[in-house]
């Protein structure tokens, strides 16, 4: 099955809202084993919105819009698909039952014009909206599936979600299954380098996705049911260990689970709590572990310790030794680690103190010199860095390499 996701609003078209309908529905489709070819954005103008479908029905099997479901008389999404395929509109009156109950439980009054938006092509299933007004719809027609959902993401997904995969999962006749392995410590070329012979496999595949001091690989198989592409993926990813295993911090199907969030799992199943003492990172590393979920779980305190009498009055640093050595030293990231564990009674804490730049730096201690220190019941590790970054990916960096700390500590 080939699908194609025609996207609907000048607003995307001309980047005054990020597009993420697509992206969640592109990753939901190829779950499914729904193949996805292209992606198109078209402004509201019924003319290119009718040639964007008419094309695209001419090459995919299934045509999915979003947006253009609203009230106004720009939302013609649904009117120009109906024309595509060659359907007349015609007014649902379940799904106007439903839309002035809305109406009335919102205590509005509902002006003629949102009666379009019961207006569905003849013969279409309609996808409830718990969070709007705008109903989706499938519409199966003569071998095609043109699926309307609505733009605003809040409402978009739960309908993509609940009712459109479902639905297409069902026709589809194969899943895909994706699992990602997360690395740290290497970059993609070297990545690619060792893995370059499983990277021409047809099935299952390795695709590598690299952002700032990570490395993602996906592994993706298809097959007739999970169990069997699961099957696939194992004998894969032992290959992949036996050469990057060293690397891989994390495993997991979902893609968005990041270093933070290894972390939080880690220190979650051994009880552990942390305290933070931030100097260059600025709050930065407290900010990534309070994101995640149950974060109160493991986080007892975090300081914003910039200035030398912040470090000495609140960490215990000594101000001879901030003079002698320099704030940013192995010395005074390991003090400020030991301090902030002792003061906060944690199990582990970890301290930042570096020079982010651009400026602040010397022929000595260049910009993006940073040392980072971690103090547990087994000691206390350094670790240097020489950063080559802007100002603040030289804090993000230093910041993932505390968590690397953290997923490698041994307490």
């Amino acid at each position: 099955m080939v699908a194609e996701i025609v996207s609907v609003g000048t607003e995307l078209l001309l980047g005054q809202i990020v597009n993420t309908d697509a992206a969640h529905l592109a990753r939901r489709l190829s779950e499914i084993g729904v193949t996805l070819y292209r992606q198109v954005t078209v402004g509201d103008n019924p003319t290119r919105l009718l040639d964007a479908l008419t094309d695209a029905l001419k090459r995919a099997d299934v045509v999915i819009t979003t947006g253009g479901l609203g009230p106004t008389a720009d939302d013609l999404t649904k009117e120009i698909a109906a024309e595509a395929l060659g359907i007349p509109m015609e007014r649902n009156a379940e799904a106007e039952r439903a839309l002035r109950a809305r109406f009335e439980a919102m205590g509005r009054e509902m002006t003629p014009n949102n009666l379009r938006q019961a207006d569905f092509a003849r013969g279409a299933i309609l996808l409830p909206n718990p969070n709007g007004t705008a109903q989706g719809c499938i519409v199966n027609h003569d071998g095609k599936i043109v699926i309307n959902l609505p733009g605003p993401p809040r409402e978009f997904i739960p309908m993509t979600d609940g009712y459109v995969i479902p639905y297409l999962s069902n026709q589809s006749g194969s899943v895909i299954r994706s699992r990602y392995l997360r690395l740290f410590g290497i970059g993609e070329s070297d990545a690619e380098y060792r893995l370059s012979d499983l990277m021409d496999g047809v099935n299952p595949t390795i695709a590598p996705y690299c952002s700032l001091g990570e490395v993602q690989l996906r592994l993706t198989a298809r097959a007739a049911d999970a169990a069997t592409a699961d099957a696939m993926l194992d004998p894969l990813e032992s290959r992949v260990r036996e050469r990057v295993g060293e690397f891989i911090y994390s495993r997991t199907n979902d893609p968005h689970e990041d270093m933070a969030a290894a972390v939080a799992g880690r220190l979650t199943a051994k009880g552990l709590r942390i305290a933070l003492a931030e100097s260059c990172t600025g709050g930065m590393l407290a900010s990534m572990i309070v994101s995640q979920p149950g974060a109160s779980a493991i986080l007892e305190e975090a300081l914003v310790v910039y200035s030398n009498s912040a470090k000495t009055r609140l960490l215990g640093v000594p101000s001879d030794l901030i003079a002698s050595e320099g704030a940013v030293s192995e010395s005074v990231a390991r003090t400020m680690a030991e301090g902030a564990r002792d003061r906060s009674g944690a199990d582990i804490a970890v301290a930042t103190t570096g020079i982010a730049g651009p400026t602040g730096g010397t022929a000595e201690k260049p910009a993006g010199l940073v040392w980072l220190a971690i103090a547990g019941r087994s000691g206390t590790k350094v670790r240097k860095l020489n950063l080559r970054y802007n100002r603040n990916d030289n804090r993000y960096m230093a910041c993932l390499n505390a968590l690397d700390l953290l997923l490698k500590y041994d307490d």
